[in-house]
């Protein structure tokens, strides 16, 4: 509670309180607070409450089961969160710049400990970045393919450099499906000498109705039961296919692309019977390495990070032009986007800035 002392008027002061005057300069007025409220700061920010954030920002459930996401490094003291850096990936100039802005977490959207490891020594590059990062107390985290499988995450952000469109929908993993559906033809209840046979599929949401329609079809049993043990979640996954509002030609795809990832080059192969000039409306964007995401996607325009030669044929023989940029350009400019989500969910007080020594290993020259 506020109370006010006027010249015109002094109001009495409870007994039982004790308090303190903060005198306002060049004002006929001055505020009476209690003591207690000059020795108010917020509570620090602790690791475990930023990573609530992130996962509330972008579920580690959606991330591939391949991949190797979450916290990766720990450090064994507990220290305030004060200062956050984000980068694509964290190499030896930007574990530099993470000590020298005295950083306490570093997200890589990169896994940098990826593979499992049996020692930690100074010969090996990965395993030296994570001996400075115990040593400097500053913990790592990577969020990788949940943040491209999330909606609104890095896919999205890609895709939208080509502009408003009508319809976006996730490409999960659908050319797995054909193969379960062939083989579901093939199992015999009646091989089994369980009493109860279980088969269990995890599919997309799209998949979900042929699936269920086979299962019906050829697994035949007393008693029969069917579950959703998982609802799918509209809007996440693998990839993104686009019908754009707008039309453009190859060329403007290409010259509205530079712009939007903030690059002077990139690499285009035009697809069969198409030039410069002919229109894009249908777009399929996966960041990174998307060949085996975009593959038999039907699409006039694949955006992505890179693709193999032959793979660049493969599309280019059915009449998709394709747009390459290199790996973690096509990544890289969401770390701007994240920045601002991250900044209105943890308190004013911690710094979350972009990594300025993060960049692509290649360049043309």
């Amino acid at each position: 509670m506020w109370w006010c002392i006027c010249k015109s008027r002094t109001r009495l002061i409870p007994t039982f309180l004790k308090w303190s005057i903060l005198q306002i300069a060049s004002c006929n007025f001055c505020f009476i607070l209690p003591r207690y409220y000059s020795s108010f700061r917020p509570s620090p920010m602790e690791l475990k409450d930023v990573l609530k954030v992130l996962e509330d920002l972008a579920p580690l459930s959606l991330a591939e089961p391949w991949d190797n996401v979450g916290l990766l490094v720990e450090p064994s003291e507990p220290r305030p969160i004060k200062t956050v850096l984000l980068t694509n990936d964290l190499t030896e100039a930007v574990m530099d710049e993470a000590r020298a802005e005295g950083c306490d977490l570093i997200i890589s959207y990169h896994p940098p400990l990826f593979r499992p490891i049996k020692r930690l020594v100074q010969n090996d590059w990965k395993q030296r970045l994570a001996i400075r990062a115990v040593e400097a107390s500053i913990a790592v985290f990577s969020p990788h393919t949940s943040w491209d499988n999330v909606g609104g995450g890095v896919n999205d952000w890609l895709v939208g450099g080509l502009g408003e469109s009508m319809e976006k929908c996730s490409q999960l993993k659908w050319h797995r499906v054909g193969t379960f559906l062939e083989t579901l033809q093939d199992i015999s209840v009646g091989s089994c000498d369980a009493t109860k046979t279980q088969v269990s599929l995890y599919c997309s949401g799209s998949a979900l109705a042929p699936v269920v329609d086979k299962v019906t079809q050829y697994i035949i049993a007393v008693d029969r039961s069917l579950r959703i043990l998982k609802p799918p979640r509209l809007g996440h996954g693998q990839g993104r296919r686009s019908v754009l509002d707008e039309p453009v030609t190859v060329a403007t795809a290409v010259k509205k692309m530079k712009s939007h990832l903030g690059l002077r080059h990139l690499r285009l192969a035009l697809g069969q019977g198409c030039t410069q000039e002919s229109f894009v409306r249908t777009v399929a964007a996966c960041a990174g390495s998307g060949a085996s995401v975009l593959s038999g996607v039907q699409a006039d325009l694949y955006v992505t990070g890179e693709m193999s030669h032959h793979e660049v044929l493969d599309a280019v023989a059915k009449g998709t032009s394709v747009i390459l940029s290199d790996h973690s350009n096509s990544e890289r400019g969401y770390l701007s986007v994240f920045r601002q989500k991250l900044t209105e969910k943890v308190p004013a007080d911690v710094i979350v800035m972009v990594s300025k020594a993060d960049r692509d290993p290649l360049e043309v020259v």
